[in-house]
């Protein structure tokens, strides 16, 4: 068997792809961290206005990349077939949710809003895992990654908010589901090449964005301000890691050629 170039990196998705995971990601973790732990008050108010514009952030990363953005709304035109599609409907009714939510709350409306949030962080894994030229974000493992990411990211966001007993505890239960992830996704990736770009961050997100926040979080019941240390730390740690996830990783296969044609021959 003769084999094609070695593997390259793609190119097609820079730093503003990655905002929208980034951004995203944290944005949908804080308003499902809203939804989870957070009751009525100023501390909810501000977090759903401040996981809406992470949203919005993110989904204006992905305007910025597109070669028409004025193109932009063929994105809802192919909800079967896209993720991206299903990922811009899934935002546009997160946001319609976190409307509702924040003026006329309820049990109904919280649930919705908790469930809103997970899909849209969901559809975002998807997005990966349907980029079936690329070993690691193909690999199925991602779609849990990228979800407990964004818990994680938006309950460290949370420290900053509401840093009471139940933020706390969903916060450390998020960032140890997160290490379980991610440990399970690297177990996962065969590629050299992408595995080597992670293992930086990979280190980072489970001694700055794990170990670290776990040790701040239990000084915060004698220290409440290393509570938001503890967030800083996951929060950081969680975008350090898809942003290199998306832009340094991103390996294609290369390809293989088994046979090779031989001139004369039949």
């Amino acid at each position: 068997m003769s084999y094609g170039p070695r593997p390259w990196q793609q190119t097609s998705w820079d730093w503003r792809a990655a905002g929208n995971f980034i951004f995203g990601g944290a944005g949908s973790g804080l308003l499902l961290a809203a939804a989870l732990v957070l009751p009525l008050g100023a501390a909810r108010s501000v977090a759903l206005l401040a996981g809406c514009a992470l949203v919005g952030l993110g989904l204006f990363s992905v305007w910025l990349e597109i070669g028409r953005p004025l193109r932009a709304i063929h994105v809802f035109f192919n909800p079967w077939t896209s993720w991206m599609t299903r990922e811009a409907f899934a935002g546009t009714v997160l946001l319609g949710v976190s409307a509702a939510a924040y003026f006329r709350p309820g049990v109904a409306a919280e649930a919705a809003l908790g469930v809103s949030a997970a899909l849209y962080a969901w559809c975002q894994g998807r997005i990966l895992m349907a980029s079936k030229g690329i070993p690691a974000w193909r690999a199925p493992q991602v779609v849990a990654l990228v979800m407990s990411t964004a818990l994680a990211e938006g309950t460290g966001l949370l420290m900053f908010v509401n840093p009471e007993f139940l933020a706390i505890g969903l916060f450390t239960a998020a960032i140890i589901a997160r290490a379980v992830a991610w440990s399970r996704y690297r177990s996962a990736l065969k590629q050299p090449g992408s595995r080597a770009a992670l293992e930086s961050a990979g280190k980072a997100l489970i001694q700055i964005g794990t170990i670290a926040p776990l040790a701040l979080v239990l000084g915060a019941f004698f220290l409440p301000q290393a509570a938001a240390l503890a967030g800083v730390a996951a929060v950081l740690a969680g975008w350090w890691l898809k942003f290199v996830l998306v832009t340094r990783a991103a390996f294609n296969q290369g390809f293989a050629l088994p046979r090779l044609p031989v001139r004369g021959a039949r």
